[in-house]
């Protein structure tokens, strides 16, 4: 049957090792020196082993009490750090993080992972939408970290990477071979006139066969070999793929991924949500 150390009684232990004896450890632990012997006699006994070398003036520690004491600074300081971050109160709240719905992953989902398990009392709201009412909602104050996907970086916002938009279709389609070439985008996409252009650039016929306001609708259409769509590179949504054209489509351009972290709700958590966000992206 599994049994629990006593974490007061591994507290003392700890104190007398470090300060040498009973009388300076109960001073260091404000409690009586009867009581520092106590709990030492309780440690003893549950291990059933001898933990202090009592023969001299100074206490020292037997080969069993040297043993424990790496175990019992690393659980002391395990126990303190939970305790600390499940109770302190300047990591609570409600952090708004605003992500264009075409690049949630796969980044997101491994920052929000990392950042709740550094603060488990802090909820974060994960507002999904378009870049351009993404920016009116960070105007208003509605959101507290935004990423948008721009040409340029706006005023207090940082880059942290530029990436090609690339075609995607069907899992081994044909829709990208048919002419005019069948589009599926959302009425608010911000990258649907550019790709427009590069096609009439390309001279290539294109026809609009699905607009939506859902990005879920736009998906389906493109898995289901009725149309293609464009997204940004790395950013693939489930059931499509690239489209390997050799040439046959236009190359698209670059887009930036901006960040954006509020004035108003800067701080210690907010900080590190963003430089989360900044990490994941690092890399690509």
């Amino acid at each position: 049957m599994p049994r629990n150390l006593d974490m007061t009684a591994l507290r003392s232990f700890v104190a007398v090792s470090e300060a040498g004896g009973v009388t300076r450890a109960a001073g260091f632990l404000n409690v009586t020196q009867s009581a520092v012997s106590m709990q030492l006699k309780r440690l003893e006994e549950a291990l059933d082993l001898q933990l202090l070398d009592r023969s001299e003036r100074r206490v020292k520690l037997t080969a069993a009490g040297e043993q424990l004491l790496g175990y019992a600074r690393r659980i002391l300081a395990l126990n303190d750090e939970v305790y600390a971050r499940m109770t302190a109160q300047e990591f609570e709240g409600e952090i708004v993080l605003g992500v264009p719905h075409d690049i949630v992953y796969p980044a997101i989902p491994q920052v929000l992972n990392r950042f709740t398990a550094e603060y488990p009392r802090v909820k974060v709201q994960l507002l999904s939408s378009y870049t351009t009412r993404l920016r009116e909602q960070f105007r208003r104050g509605e959101v507290d970290i935004m990423l948008a996907t721009e040409d340029r970086v706006g005023e207090a916002g940082e880059t942290l990477v530029e990436l090609p938009l690339v075609w995607v279709g069907a899992i081994g389609g044909q829709a990208w071979r048919q002419r005019p070439l069948r589009l599926a985008y959302e009425h608010a996409c911000i990258f649907r006139q550019g790709v427009q252009a590069a096609l009439d650039r390309a001279g290539i016929a294109w026809e609009m066969a699905v607009e939506s306001e859902s990005i879920r609708t736009v998906e389906a259409s493109v898995s289901a070999d009725l149309a293609v769509h464009t997204v940004v590179e790395g950013a693939l949504p489930p059931y499509v793929e690239r489209i390997q054209h050799g040439g046959a489509l236009p190359e698209l351009t670059k887009t930036k991924i901006n960040l954006y972290v509020s004035d108003v709700s800067a701080g210690q958590v907010t900080g590190d949500l963003a430089d989360l966000i900044r990490q994941a992206y690092r890399g690509r």
